[in-house]
């Protein structure tokens, strides 16, 4: 995102973007909005022409899901509750979701970030389908944005650092003495993603707001502020995941932000998707959207190639969706 967006211009671009009403209940963001706003293009950098995590095997079993909450605040002024989700020792399904021990090895941690007036706990289903196969997921509630708080939309602009943050504090639980997490979390191995103004969050954190720890993004019904963006850094693959009918973040503009993209990346569009109801209700195209996402976070953050050979057929499916395949 801009370093230095006025806050009449980044209104703008939120408002134009259509990311007022990013909760699956809001009605369509406004149509009568300021005109598109161009913010200026960051210097470029260099990338690298492959992805950063070197070739490997993903886990290729199910795992029981433990949770747990950490209680943060950046700099004492934004509290940021954090939801974790995490691969569990035990049978899958044989016990509650709750705190438990985690299950023995070094797992790949996701962070999440939630959509305008939404929680980490509407997005489970997705959240911990990822926890079952592999994956430490943790997803802030963001002070400003969450549903609860004073839907301050110009606050996603610092979105990207209080995500930064977060990661520091969940990936120094690896060598805490004594937390559950301890020698658990591969540390060298994490991917950002995010729903709706989440998804621009994400977008931010490859761009203006790079976090060079980094390795995928998955973005989903998101979109940049500004035309401008450019994506920086070393190269980390990136699936967008869109609903072309859309009615509130615009299919056209998910796309153009994906066109951008100068790494390896993929696009899964549901013809009859909406803004988000495929990752808050279950049924065919949730399905698709978590065993697409997973075989991708499979590949980019275990270096699974089988994984990325699976995620054609795993889009295929059902005939929900279509991808646009430049992994």
């Amino acid at each position: 995102m801009p370093r230095r967006v006025t806050p009449a211009l980044l209104a703008s671009a939120l408002f134009t973007a259509g990311l007022v009403g990013c909760s699956d209940d809001a009605g369509p963001a406004p149509r009568e909005a300021a005109p598109q706003v161009t913010a200026p293009a960051p210097p470029s950098q260099a990338v690298a022409a492959t992805p950063q995590v070197p070739v490997g095997t993903a886990p290729g079993k199910a795992f029981a899901v433990g949770v747990r909450q950490l209680k943060l605040n950046r700099d004492g002024k934004r509290p940021l509750p954090v939801t974790v989700w995490y691969p569990a020792a035990g049978k899958p399904g044989g016990q509650p979701e709750g705190s438990a021990d985690a299950a023995t090895g070094k797992f790949p941690v996701v962070m999440f970030s939630h959509g305008l007036s939404a929680r980490p706990a509407d997005y489970k289903t997705l959240l911990t389908r990822w926890a079952a196969a592999g994956f430490v997921v943790a997803a802030p509630t963001f002070p400003h944005t969450a549903r609860g708080g004073d839907g301050n939309v110009l606050d996603v602009l610092n979105q990207p650092a209080d995500v930064s943050y977060v990661l520091t504090q969940v990936l120094a639980l690896d060598g805490r003495s004594g937390d559950p997490l301890r020698g658990r979390l591969a540390t060298d191995r994490v991917a950002a993603a995010g729903h709706s103004a989440g998804g621009v969050t994400t977008i931010g954190l490859f761009t203006t707001g790079r976090d060079e720890r980094l390795d995928a993004g998955v973005v989903f019904a998101g979109t940049a502020l500004g035309v401008g963006t450019a994506f920086a850094g070393a190269a980390a693959p990136q699936l967008f995941v869109h609903g072309e009918a859309d009615e509130v973040v615009e299919y056209a503009a998910g796309k153009a932000v994906y066109d951008k993209v100068p790494w390896p990346k993929a696009m899964l569009s549901l013809p009859k998707g909406d803004h988000g109801r495929a990752l808050l209700s279950d049924g065919a195209a949730l399905r698709v959207v978590a065993d697409t996402t997973v075989e991708f976070l499979r590949w980019s953050l275990y270096g699974d190639q089988a994984a990325k050979g699976r995620i054609p057929t795993d889009a295929a499916r059902d005939d929900v969706a279509t991808l646009d395949n430049h992994l």
